[in-house]
């Protein structure tokens, strides 16, 4: 709470325990602490009126190819497949950027990093935990279901409150995709490692599944670290990078891409800028996308990433 609105809570509070002043002259004047308070709110006021607004175009800057946007928390919505425009088929995975808003700037001064906080969604206060619930009226922004910090550039940093839609990103472009894989419980070697397996025949009996040797004899005597042996297989973090954009739907937050991205439908998924194909920064909206008051998001068309004007079947002569 600014010392602004403090400051007016004080004076609206002492001016309600003031009684009601009774006259019986229209110039009776006030007394002289009602004036005074009075002084204060129309002075607050106008502090208040005069107070930098930040609108879009002061947010708009300059990209160097040196920055660092943010990311995005997304919902993975499943897999399809469809045929572009040369007839080819494309797997697909659809990713729904659901709400994103900036829950928190992290600076150098403050926090030693700087970094934006986003949330993802809506959740009941009765499901989340009082600091949960705490943290996000400290910032006054909608209770979120999913955070997450994305690292920034100091150029890229966005105001609390800032809402992150799917036209952050560009058809076209490659991102990295991060998640949590899915849990296929505890597996052999040959499923979770791809190993060869024992002969299935030639003397070979109860171990044609089985891992095998696990190391030498009395030297060293012993199994080296990280050796692969069954175990708990997926339920991790991993990322998939260089995924290319194929499709952007804003009236509906859709992003499509190609191929597959780790997890399960309705698992989370964290979206940024691919960090060895980068994009081209002329083209990236920069720190983010800003729309117009009168865009209207619902009766914007799908957005395709351009295909070339070159067939790919064509067999040159």
């Amino acid at each position: 709470m600014s010392a602004v609105s403090r400051g007016l809570i004080s004076s609206l509070r002492i001016l309600a325990a003031i009684p009601k002043i009774t006259t019986t002259s229209a110039s009776t004047p006030a007394p002289n602490q009602f004036c005074f308070f009075l002084r204060r709110l129309s002075t607050a006021d106008a502090l208040v009126d005069e107070a930098p607004k930040t609108s879009s175009e002061q947010l708009h800057r300059m990209m160097s190819p040196n920055s660092k946007r943010t990311g995005v928390i997304a919902v993975k919505c499943g897999m399809t497949a469809l045929w572009d425009k040369w007839g080819a088929r494309v797997p697909i995975t659809v990713l729904w950027v659901d709400d994103n808003i900036v829950s928190q700037v992290k600076t150098i001064e403050k926090e030693g990093i700087t970094a934006l906080q986003i949330g993802c969604g809506q959740k009941k206060a009765k499901h989340l935990t009082k600091p949960e619930v705490g943290h996000f009226r400290a910032q006054g922004v909608p209770l979120k279901r999913k955070l997450r910090e994305f690292p920034v550039t100091e150029d890229a940093l966005l105001p609390v409150g800032t809402s992150i839609g799917v036209r952050h990103f560009v058809p076209g472009q490659f991102v990295d995709v991060a998640g949590i894989t899915r849990g296929k419980g505890f597996q052999g070697v040959m499923k979770r490692h791809g190993f060869k397996g024992m002969p299935a025949s030639h003397g070979a009996s109860l171990s044609h599944r089985s891992i095998g040797s696990t190391g030498q004899r009395d030297a060293p005597g012993k199994v080296f670290k990280g050796k692969k042996m069954p175990g708990r297989m997926g339920a991790q973090q991993r990322t998939v990078k260089n995924v290319w954009v194929y499709k952007i739907e804003p009236a509906r937050n859709l992003m499509w891409v190609k191929g597959q991205v780790p997890g399960a439908e309705g698992n989370f998924v964290f979206v940024k800028d691919a960090v060895y194909k980068k994009p081209d920064i002329s083209l990236l909206p920069f720190p983010t996308y800003f729309a117009d008051e009168d865009e209207d998001m619902a009766e914007l068309e799908p957005l395709v990433a351009d295909l070339g004007e070159v067939d790919p079947f064509m067999v040159a002569d």
